[in-house]
């Protein structure tokens, strides 16, 4: 992708994508999913959909894992009670999905199964199905927590359910 194609991306069309893939009801039926999946395990979800950097791109567009630790830390996904919380991030702009587990969940299941979760959330994506492959990544990253942090009497919800897009 040429520079000036990806000052466009971050200036407009992301956020403008983000927008039109995530609109009101989009978010409500994210944080509907994350509520469910909530009520199976003791982990912690978060969603945070950026559209682009906006301006900031002209410094050079950060990679989207560095994107999503920023996140992480940020959003306070690293701070749950148990170490179960996990990030997906979304940089529209990009076409990228990050997830990122806290030190608890990531002990137990390998790097390679969050990154094949993306892969396929992403390939939602290029078919313009955005919600449909976030709501996947939800389930799937739902069914993790609830093998290794089954869910217990009295689960605290720890992060908003809402996602947070900007």
């Amino acid at each position: 992708m040429s520079k000036l194609n990806r000052l466009w991306r971050h200036l407009w069309a992301g956020e403008r994508e983000a927008r039109r893939a995530f609109s009101p009801a989009a978010l409500q039926s994210i944080a509907d999913a994350v509520a469910a999946s909530e009520r199976l395990h003791r982990g912690e979800l978060r969603v945070v959909i950026q559209g682009g950097l906006g301006w900031a791109a002209l410094r050079g567009v950060p990679d989207s894992r560095a994107l999503a630790l920023e996140q992480f830390a940020h959003q306070g996904v690293w701070d749950t009670a148990e170490n179960s919380g996990v990030l997906i991030y979304v940089l529209m702009a990009e076409h990228k999905l990050e997830i990122l587990a806290d030190r608890g969940i990531h002990a137990r299941v390998p790097q390679a199964q969050w990154d094949l979760i993306a892969q396929l959330a992403t390939q939602s994506f290029a078919q313009a199905q955005h919600l449909a492959g976030l709501i996947a990544a939800v389930e799937a990253i739902s069914a993790l927590l609830a093998l290794h942090f089954p869910a217990l009497e009295g689960n605290d919800n720890e992060l908003p359910d809402a996602p947070l897009r900007f």
